[in-house]
């Protein structure tokens, strides 16, 4: 199946696919990466159009094919941004296909760095249902395996230009006033949010997803073991079952 390529917001790449087969009613799927990450979303684009959703993968500003300056916004206005321009229509770049959807139903999913901004774009009416997968809700309290000068020196050393930060970006993540959603908890309607959490995770801590979880009365499926896991997690028979029925309730 060959993915499409599109940009919205003029500064915003990202590959999607329509549904594979004709539905009655317009589901969109955005996909949020971690960070830093490839953005590879191939296999999950392809799930989730067999399903019958429209699937689009999120190159956050600043990010790899993505112009713009990482951290320069909030990652989840990427999402946003999307969001606001699919019924006014976008362009697939290699054969200048028009396309335009008019959304029934929107949901976002993260991973990790993702996770955040799946749910702090949760807070907006637009969208019905978001999972978050290992999610970040604090960066004052990185988990042991990634701190912060660690993280910086791998942001650069191992993905170069992948990533074109903002000069105050770090400096704006550490502060946690900028892309935290544990400063939102009473903003944020935990009904439209499922949560999958290891508890041995030494990247995003397990503790600080429980408290969120149980502050904003988020759905939280907690597991023993499986560290940092990521997004791709959704496609297993038994968590792409729970997300069904959590999108449906």
């Amino acid at each position: 199946m060959h993915t499409y390529r599109t940009r919205f917001a003029r500064e915003i790449v990202a590959e999607f696919l329509p549904p594979a087969r004709a539905t009655k009613k317009q589901r969109v799927i955005l996909l949020c990466d971690g960070a830093p990450s490839m953005p590879n979303k191939k296999q999950m684009l392809e799930f989730f159009s067999k399903k019958g959703f429209w699937a689009i993968h999120v190159h956050y500003r600043g990010s790899w094919e993505s112009d713009g300056k990482f951290l320069a916004k909030s990652p989840h206005q990427d999402v946003l941004d999307v969001i606001e321009q699919l019924p006014e229509g976008f362009t697939e770049l290699w054969g200048n296909k028009k396309f335009k959807v008019k959304p029934d139903k929107i949901y976002v999913i993260g991973g990790s760095f993702g996770g955040a901004a799946a749910i702090l774009a949760s807070m907006d009416k637009r969208i019905d249902k978001v999972a978050a997968i290992s999610a970040m809700l604090d960066w004052t309290k990185p988990g042991p395996d990634e701190p912060y000068p660690k993280m910086v020196r791998f942001f650069k050393e191992a993905f170069g230009n992948g990533y074109r930060l903002h000069p105050k970006g770090w400096d704006k993540l550490k502060s946690g006033k900028f892309y935290n959603p544990v400063n939102h908890v009473e903003d944020i309607d935990g009904q439209k949010i499922l949560m999958i959490h290891a508890r041995d995770d030494r990247t995003c801590p397990y503790s600080i997803t429980k408290k969120f979880a149980e502050q904003t009365k988020s759905k939280l499926i907690s597991l023993p073991r499986g560290d940092h896991m990521s997004s791709s997690l959704i496609m297993k028979p038994r968590f792409y079952k729970s997300f069904l029925k959590f999108i449906k309730s």
